[in-house]
């Protein structure tokens, strides 16, 4: 069982995710039980997922604790999925998605104990000044734009801002190198190149990018100041469509 949320960036929620996986393995019928993120956090749902690839397991169970639950989510990860096990054929199980908890039939009384307990809290004073802090200017010259509009997020944008994210921390991209920074965009304009993504300071737009493709970008680009030409698009002034990459064999996992 795979329980989903979209991001943990401090040790607490992640402590806590794993208190509700530890719950889920001591139902029946659950042999294992896992905490992931959709977007950031460790392991993200393509790593939990590859890590039960091969394992002997009768089936796999996602189970999204996210509200709202939007269509274009699960949409998405039913296309990450079909595009993993391309990527990594053989030794998957069936894999099964659940409903959104609302739809649950234990929703409403699980909703009645939420607001029980908040009516017992006490209420927050309201009477001390909020601080206001200095924030400092950052050094970093990247900067790395992921696309989430609405052709790159049916294409799987979350798991590649997820994976780019991840890949920011594990590196220490942010004090290496240039430095770099990310951040989503609501649009960047090639929608039919999606999942979109764009590097300044020399405005390269990638289109098509996967998770290894991030990792490309990662280590040629940002790292080492090279155009990644093989997911690289440049204004021409034309319509353009997605080329055909061949794959990398190292993204098999073989």
């Amino acid at each position: 069982m795979l329980l989903v949320a979209k991001s943990a960036f401090a040790a607490a929620p992640h402590a806590e995710m794993r208190r509700i996986a530890d719950m889920a393995a001591t139902m029946p019928d659950v042999t294992t039980a896992i905490a992931c993120y959709s977007e950031q956090g460790q392991p993200s749902l393509r790593d939990a997922l590859l890590s039960l690839r091969g394992s002997g397991h009768e089936t796999i169970l996602i189970v999204p604790l996210v509200l709202p639950l939007e269509p274009g989510f699960l949409n998405w990860i039913t296309r990450s999925l079909k595009r993993w096990r391309s990527e990594h054929p053989g030794g998957w199980p069936p894999i099964r998605i659940s409903h959104d908890i609302v739809r649950s039939l234990h929703f409403e009384p699980l909703l009645g104990a939420l607001i029980s307990g908040a009516a017992a809290e006490p209420a927050i004073s309201m009477d001390e000044m909020v601080k206001t802090d200095g924030s400092l200017v950052p050094a970093q010259k990247r900067r790395v734009l992921v696309c989430e509009g609405g052709a790159c997020n049916a294409l799987g944008a979350h798991a590649i801002w997820g994976h780019l994210r991840n890949v920011q921390e594990r590196r220490k991209l942010r004090v290496t190198g240039d430095g770099t920074m990310t951040a989503k965009a609501t649009c960047l304009g090639p929608c039919n190149l999606a999942p979109v993504l764009q590097v300044f300071p020399e405005g390269t737009y990638y289109g098509g990018v996967t998770e290894a493709a991030v990792d490309r970008i990662v280590e040629e680009h940002l790292l080492g100041g090279r155009v990644v030409e093989d997911f690289a698009y440049e204004p021409t002034g034309r319509k353009q469509r997605l080329r055909v990459v061949a794959k990398d064999p190292r993204s098999t996992g073989e």
